[in-house]
């Protein structure tokens, strides 16, 4: 079935259902401006059916044994594997993701990630005894797992395949901005020959149905990725009927060299994280904090790895950024960094008045130096190509400038004494940290402290946000009957 053949489906039950709107959002192509298709402009009458499918699959789901919900697991990521080079060009298409990169992250690694979820799932301890009793660990009902634009299939095989190792059934609501790879989802589901209702995907506008499906009475539990404004918003109606919530949100991820670390090294790796993806990244280090002695140092390193970025077409081989999602991203970021202009940051390369190709959403990468922690530009989430080089005197300081920021998702210390390098880390308030290039590891949990979020994905953390823990009291420790 194709884009337009699938423009007024929803996926509810293991069937492409019409959806009782006639409305629909154009997904565009950010490369050209054209429109690739559109989809439902879902309503709260879609969301009821995805979630009455749900919950009607999930006490046969729930009771199905761990190892057989691996075994469908495993044949979605087979299924996935096989597709890869489709699923990635209509991501590239959808986000602007250039294409190697599309292959490598945006498919190859939420591959990966399933697969990992499929081991943690057979080695998490589902029960354990305390003295007579008997820890159980249940799965919660229907999730909902409401996923971004900047990464969809990888955001969404996080949450859907953690839930549904766990027990659960899903109603996905993928970003209307990047909804396809949810649909290759969903046939890789049916392929795989998931039950009816274990996975339902629901499109539409995230006012709406985000809302509908977080208070909806017969959901559980809800795993949301996105911006940290819509995350509280979220976690407030959720709250209304006390429902668990996972939420991954914003982040401004420091990177820390230290004295007597390779800067050019050091700077170029920082780089690479701050722009992968045009920069939309939750995870980018865009604050590179480096020794005032080592400032101009790590701005020529920064504005040669700048200028070595290729904007162009995303399916081209010779093109390494490509545009951002929208005309709205666009302008944000711009008012960004004429905005720093004036607060007094000095432009190291980059800007608004660089040419950029003209048809499309493009940004130029740009860096910033003197830049201070109380700009707006050292502070709020840019989310796109743009790095701020910020100077400090004493590791002490450094310290205080990498936890001056109300987010604490991914950070990173670069320095030429291991142990030193691995001090300064366990003092900076972030949920992931890397230690001279230490890089993201699947199995280990993901998720950040303070407006970062709530909750870990990955592994058996990531499992163990959608069940609940039971404890059921024997009499004797020789009566505890394991079920």
């Amino acid at each position: 079935m194709t884009m337009l053949e699938r423009a007024g489906l929803q996926f509810v039950g293991n069937e492409w259902i019409p959806s009782t709107s006639a409305a629909r959002v154009n997904v565009e192509n950010p490369t050209t401006g054209a429109v690739l298709a559109s989809v439902c402009e879902g309503t709260t009458d879609d969301v009821d059916k995805a979630v009455q499918a749900a919950d009607a699959a999930f006490a046969a789901w729930s009771s199905t044994p761990v190892a057989e919900r691996v075994a469908v697991l495993r044949k979605v990521a087979a299924v996935l594997r096989r597709e890869s080079d489709a699923i990635a060009a209509i991501i590239s298409a959808e986000v602007g993701t250039t294409i190697a990169v599309s292959a490598a992250v945006q498919v190859g690694r939420p591959i990966e990630v399933l697969e990992s979820l499929c081991d943690s799932a057979l080695e998490l301890a589902w029960d354990e005894q305390i003295g007579s009793t008997l820890i159980v660990r249940d799965p919660i009902g229907v999730a909902v797992a409401i996923t971004p634009w900047n990464f969809p299939l990888h955001q969404a095989i996080a949450k859907v395949g953690a839930a549904i190792a766990a027990g659960c059934t899903v109603v996905l609501k993928p970003s209307e901005l990047a909804p396809h790879s949810a649909y290759a989802l969903a046939d890789a589901f049916v392929e795989a020959g998931a039950p009816a209702g274990v996975f339902n995907v629901v499109t539409g506008v995230g006012s709406v149905i985000g809302d509908a499906l977080v208070s909806h009475p017969r959901v559980g539990v809800i795993s949301f990725t996105g911006s940290t404004a819509v995350g509280k918003h979220l976690a407030s109606v959720a709250g209304q009927s006390i429902k668990r919530v996972a939420l991954e949100l914003g982040g401004k991820g420091p990177s820390v060299v230290l004295p007597g670390a390779d800067i050019a090294a050091t700077t170029a790796a920082t780089v690479a994280r701050c722009f992968t993806n045009s920069g939309q990244v939750c995870a980018a280090l865009s604050r590179l904090i480096v020794h005032r002695d080592d400032l101009l140092k790590a701005e020529n390193a920064a504005a040669e790895a700048a200028a070595s970025f290729q904007l162009g077409d995303p399916l081209h081989a010779e093109t390494t950024m490509g545009p951002v999602i929208s005309a709205k991203q666009k302008s944000s970021i711009r008012a960004h960094i004429t905005a720093a202009v004036r607060a007094g940051a000095k432009l190291v390369h980059g800007g608004n008045d660089v040419a950029v190709p003209e048809h499309g959403h493009f940004v130029a990468p740009t860096v910033f130096s003197d830049v201070t922690s109380d700009m707006a530009i050292a502070q709020q989430e840019v989310f796109g190509p743009v790095l701020v080089i910020i100077p400090y005197d004493t590791v002490e300081e450094a310290v205080t400038i990498a936890n001056d920021s109300d987010y604490g998702l991914v950070g990173a210390v670069f320095g030429p004494d291991l142990v030193e390098a691995a001090h300064v880390a366990a003092r900076i308030k972030v949920g992931m940290i890397g230690v001279n290039g230490g890089r993201i590891n699947v199995k280990a949990p993901f998720g950040g402290f303070k407006e970062s979020g709530l909750g870990r994905e990955f592994g058996a953390y990531g499992i163990q946000e959608f069940v609940e823990i039971k404890s059921v009291n024997f009499t004797t420790p020789e009566a505890i009957v394991r079920l």
